[in-house]
């Protein structure tokens, strides 16, 4: 950092659980599709990720990765954590980065009935037997529209809850220093939120503080069977990947429960994300971001639309701790050194970096260091 960056807010050290971070930014978990076809991670992520911490960027979170060796993979090539294979695999990548100095914590991601590709199951399971709206992501793999998913029972919720909280036991096997639990973006946890997703009559359907009860167990379960100084997160949205507008029908009211639900099941930091996280959540009024710092009690983390360094400072302002980078990290690994030092940023190129596919290039894979 040069001497007229010192007061620059992006590059205060902050504290996440017991990690002292060297900046206020963040990588944002995207999804990359470049595991090995039984999950493992690849020498190639490895390196891809250790790149990030390399530019400056102060902690990593994972592309979300699968719990469990049921219901839960999303998509063909996702890496996971549901067995003792995957551990090994992801022991590789976290040290890797912890070489270049910084955290690094695993998204665990349950895709419920936005599952377009599972090697364990042959159905989807979601809350209720509502197709998805829209249409599978082919940069992801898939084509056409989702299929009907199966009613989960309440055993296999109780399941589901048991395959985050062994896929955090792995996470600390493979050296991970936190996990974050996908709440987010239409996926299972996120299903079970949604009002037209929800269809039940039991203790996890109806009204909103039902409704995010799945969520909240998954947390407070999570939390019970890490260690102390194990960060435990939740990723959170409004919008999903296949309904971009869909907003909490109470408006503040649900936002109000939903964050102090979370922070009272023991959430570590609140990452909110949207398409554009500095729009008001709602038609006017507040941001997600706001809202997050209003009612949660934790950390707040931002994403969306956060790429221009005058607009994350303001988010800081508007109540972020944190943010986090997915197209800006994509386009300038080195974000943050290329911020501090007052150089130029380039531009998101999406049909260079994510088309035909969104698996990694290998123009974003150094190459190996020399033994």
């Amino acid at each position: 950092m040069t001497d007229s960056d010192a007061d620059d807010v992006l590059f205060d050290s902050v504290d996440l659980g017991d990690e002292r971070l060297a900046n206020r930014v963040g990588l944002a978990p995207m999804t990359r599709t470049s595991a090995a076809e039984d999950g493992r991670a690849t020498a190639e992520m490895a390196r891809y990720y250790a790149k990030f911490a390399s530019g400056g960027f102060s902690f990593l979170i994972t592309e979300g990765t699968y719990p469990d060796e049921a219901y839960s993979q999303g998509y063909d090539q996702q890496p996971g954590l549901a067995n003792d294979d995957h551990v090994d695999a992801w022991r590789r990548v976290t040290d890797a980065v912890h070489e270049e100095g910084a955290p690094i914590v695993a998204q665990l991601m349950h895709a419920g009935a936005l599952s377009q590709g599972n090697r364990y199951a042959d159905e989807t399971g979601a809350p209720s037997v509502v197709r998805p709206k829209g249409e599978q992501l082919e940069m992801y793999g898939g084509e056409g529209e989702f299929p009907e998913p199966k009613a989960l029972t309440t055993d296999e919720i109780d399941d589901a809850i048991d395959g985050f909280v062994a896929a955090a036991e792995r996470a600390v096997e493979a050296d991970f220093d936190g996990v974050e639990v996908h709440g987010a973006n239409g996926y299972l946890l996120d299903q079970f939120l949604t009002t037209y997703t929800n269809q039940r009559d039991d203790e996890y359907g109806g009204d909103v503080e039902n409704r995010v009860r799945l969520a909240a167990e998954v947390l407070e379960a999570v939390q019970a069977a890490t260690p102390e100084d194990f960060v435990v997160g939740i990723r959170i949205s409004q919008s999903k990947v296949n309904d971009p507008d869909y907003r909490w029908p109470g408006g503040e009211d649900d936002a109000e429960v939903i964050f102090e639900t979370l922070t009272d099941a023991g959430a570590d930091y609140l990452h909110v994300t949207e398409e554009d996280v500095t729009t008001p959540a709602f038609e006017s009024g507040p941001t997600l971001t706001e809202l997050a710092d209003r009612y949660g009690d934790a950390p707040v983390i931002a994403n969306g639309a956060l790429e221009d360094p005058d607009t994350a400072r303001a988010t800081v302002a508007a109540g972020a701790d944190l943010i986090t980078l997915a197209k800006g990290a994509l386009a300038n690994p080195d974000w943050p050194q290329r911020v501090a030092e007052g150089r130029p940023l380039d531009d998101f190129d999406f049909q260079r970096i994510l088309q035909p596919d969104a698996s990694i290039d290998e123009t974003e894979v150094p190459e190996p260091a020399d033994d």
